[in-house]
């Protein structure tokens, strides 16, 4: 279900709302949090931002990575914008795909954690782990740090194996790394020069390189691709001498596989855990996810089974962890599920083939309220448009036409067009395209909204 163009972060996995939107909910306490800044790929800022609108939270910046390069310089960047204007600001840091169930005890181990971090210390939420799992990595409790339920950390343990993994809950002093820090923005740009002097330059550098575009901070291009990539852990946590860990116990998981979604789903009388239209007889055990069609199960146990529109993958449930060997082995075949879904989304809404044969393509389009194409033109395609709901306001040459449901238009290939939604509800309609070339990459910008021309 994650994909390069919608990842993980981006999907609704465990309700209505994104894990983005969970965790942007987490910190809208105005009384706690100043507005959230985001830090996210360029590729996904038009969803990012729209998600982001759709739960009401206006962040105080969506800073846009030109390329990934890991932990470290992502929050060296957030650190010297916040720095601007509060020099001692103190940042939670918070990965964008966790789940969080116990917000109080969230928010309690905020508290104790930015205590710290005014003191001058980089504090980690230690996780009490619900078992022996060789998939995380640990951090060790050392002596008390001079503030309730605050504690130095003795050494980290990057994920052990099993035997290791039991020693240390046996000893009550090993919590799992949950990759949530609070940290006071300074310090931590002072500790990244003194550790890692090029992920601090890279940062600064592409910090007074960026600049505004629409509604987002674009950095500095080359200088931030000159950073290396390296965790927050690998680069600071590791090596400085003023890390802390809180422990606290909030039903906490990184979501990292279907186990670990079985794990924290309610299931029926037999362990199973289901999502969507799924039927099941004599199964036990199992997790199944199906977004569109019905799903049956007889006889089967420990299973997992996840259904989407283009693709389908059965496993036993506890070698989930391996899928990233199936995603491997797909991309090394250059399959385009290892890049997309069927429905592709874009600023103005989103689009998904229904049929595509030689010299044909149909699909289903939604332009959401006040919505906008591009003015544009293709070399090789036509296109036909048929209105099912909303309404379409449609330029074709030099003729502009509003077109109501069941209404329709031809696009003669080579002609500029343009489709917008001046409507208030969202414009379904289908797009008939016939022609010798059909790649999305047959699209010729002169205007556009969104800044892609």
């Amino acid at each position: 279900m994650s994909r390069a163009d919608l990842p993980k972060q981006l999907l609704p996995l465990l309700g209505p709302t994104s894990l983005l939107q969970e965790t942007a909910t987490r910190v809208t306490d105005a009384a706690l949090f100043a507005p959230p800044l985001v830090v996210c790929n360029e590729d996904h800022r038009f969803l990012v931002a729209e998600q982001l609108r759709a739960i009401g939270v206006q962040p105080s910046a969506i800073v846009l990575e030109p390329v990934g390069r890991n932990t470290a310089p992502a929050v060296a960047v957030a650190a010297a914008i916040i720095a601007r204007t509060d020099p001692g600001g103190v940042m939670l840091v918070l990965p964008s795909d966790h789940h969080i169930a116990d917000l109080a005890a969230f928010h309690a181990a905020v508290a104790r954690a930015a205590a710290a971090a005014a003191e001058g210390r980089f504090a980690l939420f230690g996780i009490k782990p619900t078992g022996p799992d060789s998939g995380y990595g640990y951090i060790v409790q050392g002596a008390a740090a001079g503030l309730e339920g605050v504690f130095k950390v003795d050494r980290f343990v990057e994920k052990p194996p099993r035997a290791e993994a039991e020693a240390l809950l046996a000893t009550g002093h090993g919590w799992w790394n949950s990759g949530i820090f609070v940290l006071r923005c300074d310090q931590y740009l002072a500790e990244i020069e003194r550790l890692q002097p090029a992920v601090a330059a890279a940062a600064a550098a592409a910090v007074a390189a960026g600049g505004g575009d629409l509604d987002f901070l674009r950095l500095g291009r080359d200088a931030f691709a000159a950073s290396p990539s390296i965790s927050i852990d690998h680069a600071v946590m590791e090596h400085t001498g003023d890390a802390v860990v809180v422990p606290v116990e909030m039903t906490w998981s990184d979501l990292g596989s279907w186990q670990a979604l079985w794990e924290i789903t309610a299931k029926d009388g037999d362990g199973n855990a289901f999502s969507g239209d799924v039927v099941a007889l004599d199964s036990r055990d199992c997790y199944v996810r199906g977004d569109k069609r019905l799903v049956a199960l007889l006889g089967v146990e420990g299973i997992s089974v996840v259904d989407t529109d283009d693709a389908l993958i059965v496993m036993a449930r506890e070698r989930s962890q391996d899928v990233r060997r199936i995603v491997d082995l797909l991309a090394a075949r250059k399959r385009r599920e290892v890049k997309s879904h069927k429905r592709i989304y874009r600023p103005w809404g989103y689009y998904e083939t229904i049929d595509l044969g030689v010299r044909h393509q149909v699909k289903h389009i939604q332009v959401k309220e006040g919505g906008q194409l591009s003015l544009q033109m293709h070399h090789h395609r036509a296109e036909h448009w048929i209105v099912v709901s909303g309404t379409a306001r449609v330029t074709c040459g030099n003729e502009d036409r509003l077109l109501q449901e069941n209404e329709s238009i031809y696009i003669p290939l080579g002609q500029r067009h343009r489709l917008e939604n001046p409507g208030r509800i969202p414009l379904h309609l289908i797009e008939v395209q016939t022609g010798s070339y059909l790649g999305e990459d047959d699209i010729v910008r002169f205007e556009d909204t969104y800044g892609r021309a």
